[in-house]
């Protein structure tokens, strides 16, 4: 077993494993730490915790320090800092007519870098904009494009249930979404139904996918030929899944009726219909894009 606290630097960011060096550091506190960017000021998520050795990427890097009056002071600086950065580098891009759209400034807690964060349809050169950057804040300037995702993610907003968007809230990944999970628990297909602020798929689909491909595991499908408890047979005409309910249309003397069941009232032979493989193969590409745009540059 190994002792761990865990650390967000961005408001639903990655969480980061490191060592308390035997302090005891609660929740909530701040603390000084070193990473691949340099020192960086951030907020424990996670107090003094032991976990497998496993569970973690070792080696861990040790606490520098629980965060100081000063340390919260500097960093209250460094965010006006990011305001002014962020305005200069407004002005540097219309200077030299850059197509790209500046979303977010970082400072590292050390000021030894600066860090842009902006959306393009394409590849930019932006050279000289660095040039320019570097001479006025006279220390390491990096650009970095990101995705739909991750702009939604950082200006926040609100999601059409009127609820704070998850993945400015609490969601420290994105995960990859399908159409095939709203197939899943059949909702309507019409892409302004399940597109979020970003415009891709809503990352809330993926929260009941587990429990929705359970309970469609238990259920005929639509076209089915079932035999009721009642001994009649018939064909499925609709399933309602969180119910577990079944409509099936049953012939009684010579007339069509349309009668309702729960599934466990129901004796049919669940397939493997072909359609559902085309329909991986169709989302397979789609899939693909979507764990690429999932894979978040803010935290890299």
């Amino acid at each position: 077993m190994i002792e761990i606290i865990g650390v967000r630097f961005r408001n639903a960011g990655k969480i980061y494993f490191f060592d308390p060096a035997g302090e005891k550091i609660e929740k909530g506190e701040h603390v000084i730490v070193e990473t691949a960017r340099g020192v960086e000021y951030g907020m424990v998520v996670l107090g003094n915790k032991f976990v497998e050795e496993e569970k973690v990427i070792q080696p861990l890097k040790p606490v520098i320090r629980k965060a100081t009056p000063e340390d919260d002071k500097k960093e209250e600086e460094n965010k006006e800092k990011e305001k002014k950065a962020f305005e200069i580098c407004l002005e540097k891009i219309q200077k030299h007519g850059l197509e790209m759209k500046l979303i977010d400034t970082e400072y590292t807690f050390d000021n030894n870098k600066v860090l842009f964060y902006f959306t393009a349809d394409g590849r930019i050169d932006f050279r000289e904009l660095v040039k320019d950057l570097a001479a006025v804040f006279r220390t390491r300037i990096e650009l970095r494009q990101i995705g739909v995702r991750d702009e939604t993610k950082a200006l926040g907003g609100y999601s059409i249930c009127g609820r704070p968007l998850c993945c400015s809230t609490y969601l420290s990944d994105f995960v990859p979404v399908s159409i095939k999970m709203a197939k899943e628990q059949n909702l309507s297909l019409n892409p302004t139904k399940i597109s979020g602020v970003c415009g891709r798929l809503m990352c809330c689909l993926k929260n009941e996918e587990e429990t929705y491909e359970y309970l469609n595991s238990k259920l005929p499908e639509i076209g089915d030929r079932v035999t009721t408890i009642d001994g009649l047979k018939g064909e499925v005409q609709s399933v309602f899944v969180l119910r577990q309910k079944v409509k099936v249309i049953v012939e009684i003397n010579d007339e069509k009726e349309i009668r309702e069941y729960h599934v466990d009232d129901l004796k049919f032979k669940k397939k493997f219909r072909k359609e559902h493989v085309k329909l991986d193969d169709e989302l397979k590409a789609l899939e693909e894009l979507e764990r690429q745009e999932g894979k978040s540059k803010f935290d890299d």
